[in-house]
């Protein structure tokens, strides 16, 4: 008999037994006869002209393959959403490490050695190095403005609400880059040639991603190029957008020796060259009355997009959407926008634009309720937003939304309001003083607006004689969970076995085009779809007169009688929306998403008032994300999200010079290791979303949101100091105890 109801349980992962026993193949174990190594050549400079290209030193030249902008077969961009990102420079370059030469050779110390001696004569131009200098408009560097996208968002009246508050609190806040760190760095293999046409394979996010810039590149056909996921070590968002660079390169290579060229970066050169989270400013003005009530919320939102467009605007319209967080407010008013600065473009990162404005509103909100003179959580409490309400853009939330619930458990399971009495008793006169804070927050799970009816993804299901079922799809596994939640939701769609589900590997020859795995839309999304190709099989053997039945065998019975009669059996499902949702994209107004996830973190900390080190003691997090498909999974998911937010709250601090990351080394990039992450304690509570499989939301971005401000409002408990920037390293935290009475 099949197993029943997998949905819910811990099963285990479809690919694990290949990553512990070292059969899972990573783009590095690829080995080709005759295969090359390729190599970069950046400039070191970030802004300038490019006047000569010297290639020196003892270096037997004629047996290198050397690949500039002239040969490029198709158009020299990556093409995304705007095509101004170039594959390799030419002429002119507009960040530091930009790519203006390629290398291959079968000696890969050699070609290092000849990497070096390649010296690129730039004449340099001033640059822009900071979102401040870019807003000034003293200097152009890109379009008109140097304004990559701006979004205005509009409900009520803000200019006349404000009369009606009693209280108007300003605030500004900033966090820095950070680096996704991903265990495996970037690595590609290609293969490509006139006749055949180009086939990569890869550590990626996002197969049609790479699809598309290699057809723009190469000027060919869709069906003469070929993107394969091999194994991926993590990505985070940060293999996104940038393999499509790292395949154009390799597959160049290829193009021109006729041979295969592997492309792997060391650590060094991933940190330094590939995209990082948009560092940001945002500027809050709230009225609120003598109660406690939000009357007017007035939020201006920058970012930091550094050279090319990338996935700018898209970042900026998640962050823009999530500025106003989970609160009923009349009247609100968010500018933002992305601009350029000569720094390496920054991309996609966990959380996607979100963890920015969200930690400026949870840190503002703060300091609302303190002019108030209210608790954190009562202020929070009389404004949270619950089914009929509006949220910024004009969304009504259709969901059940239990805030409160969460934002009680989460106290209840970390002893909040008994340790934020005891904590300021016992901090006096201590050297280590300890805090507690908290944030609230919501995260849309999938694309914005009408972005999943734009991409219209589409999943297929197929199945043996034997009843064996294979699932198509685009979305690709790299530490998440993909493959095992598939095989869940297609299994208890079918009553199969756990075993009868194979999962088949992202190739864009073979897969039908899912959307990427990105947005945390793998789950609600392409799950649905899975689950509903798997249910159309079903009922497809039904129609043709060969009724599935009740167990496994059954099924097995209804597709070999099926096969045998008709052949294939696959059925697809694409996406349709679901209905009464639209979305206005010229007045930024409407159903921003399908479905949000909802949670209220809690972060106990210990701030050393002689080093100025903080340490997170505890954490507690508590979020509804609809149905929990795999319960182990899930909470890894937010172990994880919250030690990334460990990270990106206190240690990992970008150290930029003149637009080049000057820490780009493990060993003076700090991040958070095992002993600076406490116990991270995990609760979900479930209220199933129609639109989800079984249920379920999406999970993986949310975590992200609401650790930081969660530690940084510890920090203000524990310390006394006002802190409005991010990472709070040593030093942040020294400059903002000045004047602090400890």
């Amino acid at each position: 008999m099949a197993e029943k109801h997998l949905i819910g349980q811990p099963v285990r992962r479809k690919e694990g037994a290949e990553k512990v026993t070292g059969r899972a193949q990573y783009a590095d174990d690829l080995i080709f006869p005759g295969m090359l190594h390729g190599a970069t050549v950046r400039s070191p400079v970030a802004r300038g002209r490019i006047r000569e290209i010297h290639f020196e030193g003892n270096i037997p030249w004629k047996e290198f393959t050397v690949v500039t902008a002239k040969d490029i077969p198709g158009k020299n961009c990556i093409a995304l959403i705007l095509e101004d990102q170039p594959c390799l420079a030419d002429g002119a370059v507009n960040h530091a490490e930009e790519p203006v030469v390629l290398l291959a050779h079968a000696d890969r110390y050699f070609l290092e050695e000849a990497r070096r001696a390649v010296r690129l004569e730039i004449e340099a131009l001033p640059g822009i190095f900071t979102l401040e200098e870019s807003l000034e408009g003293k200097q152009v560097i890109w379009g008109e403005d140097n304004v990559f996208k701006s979004i205005g968002v509009e409900k009520g009246n803000v200019d006349q609400a404000w009369a009606q508050a009693d209280f108007v609190v300003e605030g500004s806040y900033t966090t820095g880059a950070q680096e996704q760190l991903y265990i495996e760095p970037n690595a590609m293999v290609a293969v490509a040639n006139a006749a055949e046409g180009v086939t990569v394979w890869g550590s990626l996010q996002c197969p049609y991603y790479i699809h598309k810039a290699l057809v723009t590149l190469f000027g060919l056909p869709k069906e003469k190029v070929r993107v394969v996921q091999m194994e991926t070590g993590g990505g985070f968002g940060g293999k996104e957008e940038y393999p499509s660079m790292i395949a154009a390169h390799a597959a160049l290579l290829a193009w021109k020796s006729g041979r295969p060229v592997k492309l792997v970066y060391d650590r060094a050169e991933d940190m330094a060259a590939t995209t990082k989270r948009h560092p940001s400013r945002t500027r809050h003005r709230t009225g609120v009355t003598r109660d406690g009530r939000l009357v007017a919320m007035e939020i201006d939102f920058t970012l930091d997009g550094g050279a090319y467009e990338t996935l700018s605007p898209v970042v900026l319209s998640r962050g823009t959407i999530h500025a106003a967080g989970p609160y009923r407010c009349p009247n609100v008013r968010i500018r933002s926008r992305a601009v350029a600065t000569n720094a390496p473009p920054h991309g996609a990162f966990r959380g996607f634009g979100a963890p920015q404005s969200v930690f400026a509103l949870e840190r503002h909100l703060d300091q609302v309720a303190a002019r108030v003179g209210l608790s954190a959580d009562e202020l929070r409490r009389r404004n949270f937003v619950r089914a009929g309400d509006t949220l910024a853009v004009g969304q009504v939330v259709r969901e059940k939304v239990e805030m409160e619930r969460l934002m009680e458990r989460a106290f209840k399971e970390s002893g909040y309001h008994e340790k934020r009495q005891r904590f300021m008793q016992e901090n006096q006169g201590r050297t280590v003083k300890k805090g507690i804070g908290f944030a609230s927050f919501l995260h849309g799970a999938g694309f914005t607006g009408s972005g999943e009816e734009y991409l219209a993804s589409v999943v297929g299901v197929e199945a043996t004689p034997e009843g064996r079922v294979r699932v198509l799809a685009a979305s690709t596994e790299m530490g998440q969970g993909t493959n095992t939640i598939f095989a869940q939701i297609s299994a208890d769609a079918l009553g199969l076995p756990y075993d009868w589900i194979e999962i088949a590997r992202p190739d864009t020859a073979e897969v039908p085009n899912s959307g990427p795995t990105v947005a945390s839309r793998t789950c609600m999304i392409v799950g649905k779809l899975v689950e509903s190709a798997a249910l159309s099989l079903k009922k497809t053997l039904a129609e043709a007169g060969f009724p599935a039945g009740d167990s496994a065998d059954d099924f097995a019975r209804a597709c070999g009688g099926y096969i045998a009669k008709f052949g294939a059996l696959k059925t697809t499902s694409r996406y349709e929306a679901p209905a009464g949702l639209h979305w206005d994209e010229a007045n930024y107004r409407g159903d921003a998403y399908g479905a949000y996830a909802w949670a209220v973190y809690v972060a106990e900390v210990s701030a050393d008032m002689r080093t100025c080190e903080v340490r997170v003691d505890d954490f507690v997090a508590v979020q509804e994300v609809g149905k929990v498909i795999h319960p182990v999974l899930a909470a890894g998911q937010i172990e994880g999200g919250v030690a990334q937010g460990i990270g990106y709250a206190l240690y990992e601090d970008v150290v930029w010079q003149e637009g080049r990351m000057v820490n780009s080394q493990m060993t003076n990039y700090i991040m958070p290791t095992s002993v600076d992450v406490p116990p991270i304690r995990v609760f979900f509570e479930e209220i199933p979303y129609a639109g989800g499989p079984a249920g379920a939301k999406g999970v993986g971005e949310l975590p992200l949101d609401g650790t930081a401000p969660a530690i940084v409002n510890a920090i203000e408990h524990a310390t006394g100091a006002s802190i409005t920037r991010i990472p709070v390293t040593p030093e942040v935290l020294m400059e903002a105890l000045e004047g602090v009475v400890v």
